[in-house]
């Protein structure tokens, strides 16, 4: 606390009806080269890249007679693109055995996790994927010129994205505590 009684870290604004209130801290954005990608309660391996998160709200616009003053934007359903997870080519197959079970009709639809993690590695905010399904794997480009690392990639569709109540109060958490010190 400071000798104005004022928690450190915040600062306030001017008062409201007579009342002093606080400001709202600023909130930096969150660096998003450390994460990880939970498939199934397992951590499937150290990924260099996930694309297609995302989601969208389709909707189609209704004309009302005898009202030309605007049109009516009318929802009718959301869509989610799918997930590409690329990652370092290593000697764990996970990823490829999935991929490859599913085309051999032995489909198993999976749940998973995109957790955003600080630089102490803890989680501060996620969005889960449900009823995955990999729907391409795409293996390392192979060059005798240059000595880049094997990648290999999955695209998986799923069934909707969530962003739980608990990992955004994780985030906001984390966010306060980062301005109080």
């Amino acid at each position: 606390m400071t000798s104005s009684g004022v928690p450190l870290g915040l600062s306030w604004a001017a008062s409201v009806a007579g009342a002093w209130v606080p400001a709202v801290p600023a909130l930096d954005p969150f660096p998003t080269f450390n994460f990880a990608v939970e498939i199934d309660g397992l951590l499937v391996g150290g990924f260099t890249e996930v694309t297609g998160l995302g989601s969208r709200l389709e909707t189609e616009e209704y004309r009302e007679g005898g009202v030309n003053g605007y049109v009516h934007t009318l929802p009718t359903g959301a869509t989610s693109g799918n997930l590409t997870l690329r990652h370092g080519l290593t000697a764990s197959s996970v990823l490829w055995n999935w991929h490859a079970d599913a085309v051999a009709g032995r489909i198993q639809r999976r749940n998973g996790t995109i957790l955003l993690l600080d630089r102490q590695q803890i989680p501060v905010m996620w969005w889960n994927f449900r009823n995955g399904l990999p729907v391409s794997w795409t293996g390392p480009e192979f060059s005798a010129t240059d000595d880049r690392l094997g990648v290999e990639a999955i695209e998986v569709a799923h069934e909707g994205l969530t962003k739980p109540l608990l990992g955004q109060a994780a985030a906001l958490g984390n966010a306060i505590s980062q301005g109080l010190r």
